[in-house]
């Protein structure tokens, strides 16, 4: 009987090996034989920015590199010895290891000592399922000393910085060990012993260079690091569009604008793997592409040159008495014709926190996302609102006089000029002319020592729907993000309705006032301004550009609703304030050879920067719009200085910006015409005029 049990088990198991064998052999060989195949994507390098005249602004530095690619089935064992043997053979920077980087490791590396910090009381709870593996890893976390965590040495703190890059990527994509500062030597010693370090390869990696600098860098934008990754915020839409998690984006401004064109077409491999999970053969599908270059509008050389007149007179006015409030100044310069920007620039006095002392830093942004009361600038869109009401016409003759209403402290102009025309309004900058102008607006009249009543609700509608269409309170469209619109005033009072008209009441940006002055330039097309210029394919050859992918034309957001002798009569009164007798800007302007036209400003605010004590003093703003040449306008500017005095006279720091800005611009084109070196701007105001009168 036993026998017979005993052939009984051996012929069934015969039988289901032979089962095994035949039925099923070829499924299990093919099991063991599986393998499989998975795409890996590798980041390429980004587009370049250049400038309009083929300068390279912002370009890729080659760095060698060290990596890590990650089996699927490493085990923390196999990847700390490697990172032991790497860690003989480079240095690395430990200034990221944290303590709980240090903790985990000191487990790893003392697993039995590790175990001791758990009681058995605490095992027997973990097996009772009291406790779970989470929270013996916790106690055991919070059991480990200081004396445990300085028991490591310099070489393993060093494996540790090594071993925690090697955890921050994902399998089978390499992962950035080390490329900051690889020597030659390092280099070297690792490619000879890479058969020795799985996982290891040395290759050529990427780093943003900016050419120029700080020079328009807070527009130009920043990359994140393969550290720090995608953004966290925005981490499900950049996975969706198949990047990995430690690839470098652009974080602000032109390289997160244009992240889809800079970034490339990563190139693609497939990796095939054995049922292990270890790498049989790789073979390249796509080599992937350079992401492609964008030209800009800028002229890096005039851009630098606006950019140091700025810090130049910054620091020569803050010589001055009452100019402790002034920290920043911005100019813009653009082609009134096409939009394009020339010169962004703006430069505010930080203080540093270390030493107390000021340092000027770049504030290009804020020309479109900080606003400021503009003063008599905008006065040439007063006067076309008073033609398209019928308020004025082109010829009106209005008293400039003392206007003294009920209740209401005198309102005057800086000067009393009598009888004058709209021209003469322009030229001196008359701001009774401006105040007259609007009551008839608004269905007002002015009677002496009388009340004065508007129809406010009318006055600020028809007024402020009139400056959008040059761009004033609206934004422009710059193809910049963050961009504003200024703040409008809430009050709707009689007075704050003259304010209004001599710019004293709406804050404005920078970037407005330029698309302002070019709509009037320009004969009254409000042109979209833009700092890209064209978008191209990567060459090779860096040295060339390749060939236009798109190119962005004018684009006019509207025609304002003018008669075009208005608009030519405005043209011709910001000549005269240029040209003219007594003209605002003739100290400053008359002697220059490009035939400019523009308005001066100067408007009463109150300071609110970052001195919370000072804030709401009583300041002044400048400004300065400017076109040349007058008869066929090629570059328009706009120059903005908030706070820039206390009291009631300073610096013109608006007409030393702008006149030096201007002289640059066209010594550039002189200089470039006659085919020699860039001349340097003239640097000194004509006859050193005296300041601009503040206009109340």
């Amino acid at each position: 009987m036993l026998f017979f049990v005993v052939f009984l088990l051996f012929s069934i198991l015969v039988l289901r090996l032979g089962e095994l064998q035949i039925v099923f052999g070829d499924d299990f060989k093919r099991e063991i034989e599986r393998t499989d195949n998975i795409t890996v994507s590798n980041p390429v390098p980004r587009g370049r920015m250049i400038d309009r005249n083929g300068n390279v602004i912002v370009d890729n530095s080659p760095l060698n590199a060290i990596t890590y690619t990650k089996y699927q089935n490493t085990t923390p064992q196999e990847m700390l010895e490697t990172a032991k043997k790497l860690a003989k053979l480079i240095t690395m920077d430990t200034s990221k290891v944290r303590e709980r980087d240090k903790k985990d490791f000191w487990m790893l590396i003392h697993p039995n000592k590790a175990k001791e910090k758990i009681t058995a009381k605490e095992w027997t709870e973990l097996e009772n399922k009291k406790l779970d593996d989470k929270d013996i890893y916790k106690l055991q976390l919070k059991r480990i000393t200081d004396e445990d965590l300085n028991s490591l040495t310099p070489d393993e703190v060093k494996t540790l910085a090594i071993y925690r890059e090697f955890n921050s990527g994902y399998a089978l994509t390499p992962q950035i060990v080390k490329n900051k500062d690889v020597t030659p030597e390092e280099f070297a010693a690792v490619s000879e012993n890479l058969e020795n370090l799985p996982g290891i390869d040395t290759t050529t990696d990427w780093a943003r260079n900016y050419v120029f600098g700080d020079t328009l860098k807070s527009i130009l934008g920043d990359v994140s690091s393969s550290d720090s990754g995608l953004p966290k915020e925005q981490l499900d839409k950049y996975l969706a569009k198949d990047y990995s998690r430690n690839e470098r984006v652009g974080k602000s401004y032109l390289e997160l604008k244009y992240e889809d064109v800079l970034r490339g077409e990563k190139a693609k491999v497939k990796n095939t793997t054995d049922k292990s999970g270890k790498i049989l053969s790789s073979e390249v599908i796509s080599e992937g592409n350079r992401g492609k270059d964008l030209v800009l509008t800028i002229d890096m050389d005039l851009q630098a040159q606006v950019d140091k007149i700025i810090e130049e007179e910054i620091w020569n006015a803050k010589k001055s008495p009452n100019t402790g409030l002034m920290d920043r100044a911005f100019a813009v310069m653009m082609n009134p014709k096409t939009g394009e920007i020339l010169a962004l620039s703006g430069k505010q006095l930080v203080k540093n926190k270390e030493t107390g002392k000021l340092e000027m830093r770049d504030y290009a942004q804020g020309t479109f996302t900080s606003s400021y009361n503009m003063g008599s600038a905008v006065k040439g869109a007063t006067i076309l609102t008073g033609y398209q009401t019928g308020a004025i016409r082109p010829g009106s003759v209005l008293r400039d006089e003392p206007l003294v209403i009920k209740g209401t402290p005198v309102k005057k102009s800086w000067k009393t000029f009598g009888d004058i025309n709209d021209l003469r309004a322009l030229q001196v900058s008359s701001n009774v002319y401006m105040w007259k102008t609007v009551i008839a607006m608004a269905g007002g009249r002015y009677i002496p020592n009388g009340p004065l009543v508007l129809d406010t609700d009318k006055g600020f509608s028809t007024m402020r729907k009139s400056f959008n269409q040059f761009g004033l309170g609206i934004r422009t469209g710059i193809d910049l993000p963050n961009e504003m619109s200024g703040f409008p005033g809430s009050d709707k009072r009689s007075g704050l309705l003259l304010d209004f008209a001599i710019g004293q009441y709406d804050t404005y940006t920078p970037i407005q006032l330029a698309q302002y002055i070019s709509t009037i330039a320009n004969g009254g097309y409000r042109i979209q301004p833009h700092v890209v210029k064209e978008i191209r394919e990567p060459e090779l050859d860096n040295n060339e550009l390749g060939p236009i992918v798109a190119e962005i034309q004018p684009k006019v957001l509207n025609r304002v609703e003018m008669k075009d002798e208005w608009i030519k009569r405005v043209q011709e009164g910001f000549r005269m304030v240029m040209q003219v007798g007594d003209g605002t800007g003739t100290g400053f302007w008359r002697s220059k050879p490009y035939n400019p036209a523009g308005k001066t400003g100067t408007a009463e605010a109150f300071y609110d920067g970052s001195d919370k004590s000072k804030r709401g003093t009583e300041v002044w703003n400048l400004s300065l719009v400017s076109f040349a040449p007058y008869d066929n306008p090629e570059v328009a500017i706009a120059v903005v200085v908030p706070w820039a005095y206390e009291g009631n006279s300073g610096p013109s720091i608006n007409h030393l910006i702008g006149t030096r800005a201007m002289d640059a611009y066209f010594n550039l084109k002189n200089a470039r015409q006659s085919g020699t070196a860039a001349a340097g701007e003239d640097n000194t105001a004509a006859n050193n005029p005296p300041a601009e009168q503040p206009q109340h």
